[in-house]
Order: structure tokens, then C-alpha cells, then sequence
């Protein structure tokens, strides 16, 4: 049997449901969401993204070492990218507010839980995820992890997928707190590479550093023969991102 006519046959316009055009209209918003973001965000560079859970509370160890964190990166020169919610986003983005750089918040439009915190000099926001991601790794010069939950693990194998298949340049992927970490580790360790999932060199991709001036450190140290920004060669590659 041929591909042809395993498809369906062309309804007549009168069946064909309702929402069709609407989503075909939708294309343009998203357009218009990457543009947008796009122009807004350009002058940001460098800048530094860092991901965490929303449900961490402002007195947790968590949020202040996060807080700590983005003031000494704010402070070096990077404008803070976080989510721009609660918790450890808010944490990053209030310790980047009261530096010497732009604390800058990508808003995701949610049904529960997302609401914008108010250390955001720069606010951008998303009604797709998949927009929004894309912001993260275009503009950033390093990742900065610390413990979260399903966004933060989808946003950092986003991160390590992207660096992994040359889609992206490579960055410094900091994961913050070895006790929350070191299992995953473990795990990629003794499951990814021991089943040749992965290769033993992948897990360099990343790394876990627990003290604040050491995090700002690593990332000089990444970039200390070279520029902050895309090299040409690395600005071709993000186009194809």
C-alpha cells in the first residue's frame, strides 16, 4: 500500500473543523514572539542564565546562595537571565537588580504557579515555552543550574543536547549544590555511559561547583583567550538553532 493511501481523503471545507484556520494564524503570533524577544534582548550580552525550581521559598538556603550567586555575576559584568517566576527565579533575578547589570526575566504565560516577580529591569513574556527556551540558550554565555524540579531537568537536557550535537556552542553548564547533583551524575555515570547511551566525555559538558566566586570564576576561565560573544563561525551555528 502506497503512503497516498494510507492518508485521509481531503475533507470537504464543510467538515473540515473549525479551529484549522486559527491555528494556521497562530504561526504569526509565534513569529512575532521570537522577533519581539529577539529585539528586546539583543543589547544583553553578555549575559548568563540561570535555571531553578519556582517553589523555593525566600528564606531557604537555596534561594540565597542563588541570590549570591547573580549579585557577584550581575556585579562581573552579566546581565541574569532567569525565568522571571517565583522561587529561585526570583532569587536570580533579585540579586542580578541590585548589581551593576540588568536582571532580565522571560515570563511564561501558565495556568497556576507562574506570576513575575519585581527585580526584572528587562521583562519579556511568553505564551510558548519553546520560544522562551530558545532566549535562554541564544543570549547566554554560561548556564548556571541550581536545584529545581521538571522545568529545570527539562532545561538543562535541553542545554546538554544542544551542546552534545554541536546545535549550540559550547558554554559552561554549571550545576549548583553537589548533594542535590552528584546522584544524577552518578546515575549518567553508571547507566548513560556504562550502556554507551552517552560518551565517558559528554559528562564534561558539565560541571558542579557549590561556592559563588568559584561559579563567576569558571565561566572567566571558559572565556579567558576569547570574547564573551559568538565567534562567526558559532553566530552561523545559532542561526540554525
Amino acid at each position: 500500500m502506497s503512503a497516498r493511501n494510507k492518508l485521509p481523503a481531503d475533507m470537504p471545507e464543510a467538515a473540515m473543523p473549525k479551529h484549522n484556520a486559527r491555528e494556521s494564524w497562530r504561526i504569526f503570533g509565534i513569529m512575532a514572539e521570537f522577533v519581539e524577544a529577539t529585539e528586546r534582548l539583543n543589547a544583553i550580552r553578555p549575559a548568563v542564565s540561570v535555571f531553578g525550581s519556582a517553589r523555593t521559598a525566600p528564606d531557604h538556603p537555596y534561594y540565597v546562595l542563588t541570590e549570591q550567586i547573580s549579585r557577584k555575576l550581575s556585579d562581573a559584568g552579566f546581565s541574569v537571565i532567569s525565568g522571571g517566576g517565583p522561587g529561585i527565579m526570583e532569587a536570580a533575578n533579585k540579586g542580578a537588580y541590585f548589581g551593576k547589570s540588568p536582571s532580565v526575566g522571560l515570563n511564561i504565560q501558565l495556568p497556576h504557579e507562574q506570576h513575575a516577580n519585581p527585580y526584572q529591569d528587562i521583562s519579556q513574556t511568553f505564551q510558548h515555552f519553546f520560544a522562551r527556551k530558545f532566549m535562554f540558550v541564544k543570549f547566554a554565555a554560561a548556564y548556571v543550574v541550581m536545584p529545581g524540579g521538571f522545568g529545570t531537568l527539562d532545561e538543562v537536557m535541553e542545554a546538554l543536547t544542544l551542546i552534545q550535537t554541536q546545535k549550540s556552542r559550547k558554554i559552561p553548564l554549571i550545576l549548583v549544590h553537589r548533594p542535590f547533583w552528584e546522584g544524577l551524575i552518578d546515575w549518567f555515570r553508571d547507566k548513560l555511559v556504562a550502556e554507551r547511551m552517552i560518551n565517558p566525555e559528554d559528562l564534561e559538558l558539565m560541571q558542579i561547583i557549590d561556592d559563588p566566586d568559584e561559579v563567576v570564576d569558571a565561566i572567566f576561565k571558559h572565556y579567558e583567550t576569547r570574547g564573551f560573544l559568538p565567534l562567526p563561525e558559532e553566530h552561523e551555528l545559532m542561526l540554525n538553532l
